[in-house]
């Protein structure tokens, strides 16, 4: 008799603990920081003009950015990994850090177009329009009930869905 050992099929998981993707979450978010000039006090160095001056510039934290960074192939995979149970608390967080970065730029007059694309897109409960309410097939129980009931001197409040109910 020949005992089969148990084995794992598909691919091994990319991160095995949620301290290990939270350290490539804030090596993400530290990155986005950029690197500014120091000067011989290791103090930055700022210009009258444009403020701190940089050698590597920030740039704004994304979702995809953040994919990308942790390793995957595209916003999507991120999106899919967050239903793991032991990471989706530390991808939500992560991507709460993006939205509110994303949110702040709504006062800001030059980023208010792209900082409206990413919430909208990205984040649940943004957008332009407030989400149509759902009909629930009330209206339609109400006609069937309507049309079952005989007579002869029907108006038009007959056919009107009561609201209340």
């Amino acid at each position: 008799m020949t005992v089969s050992k148990k084995r794992n099929v598909g691919r091994p998981p990319k991160f095995q603990t949620k301290e290990e993707i939270q350290e490539k979450i804030d090596a993400y978010f530290q990155e986005c920081e950029g690197e500014p000039f120091l000067d011989e006090n290791g103090n930055p160095i700022c210009s009258t003009k444009c403020g701190l001056i940089y050698k590597k510039p920030p740039k704004p934290p994304t979702v995809t950015g953040l994919a990308l960074a942790l390793g995957f192939a595209s916003r999507q995979s991120l999106m899919e990994y967050q239903g793991k149970k032991e990471f989706a608390d530390t991808i939500i967080r992560a991507k709460s850090r993006i939205e509110a970065y994303a949110e702040g730029r709504l006062f800001d007059r030059d980023g208010v177009n792209g900082a409206k694309f990413s919430l909208i897109n990205n984040f649940h409960g943004w957008g332009e329009k407030p989400e149509p309410e759902q009909d629930n097939g009330r209206n339609m129980v109400a006609l069937a009930e309507i049309l079952m009931r005989p007579g002869k001197n029907r108006n038009i409040h007959d056919f009107e869905g009561n609201d209340d109910t």
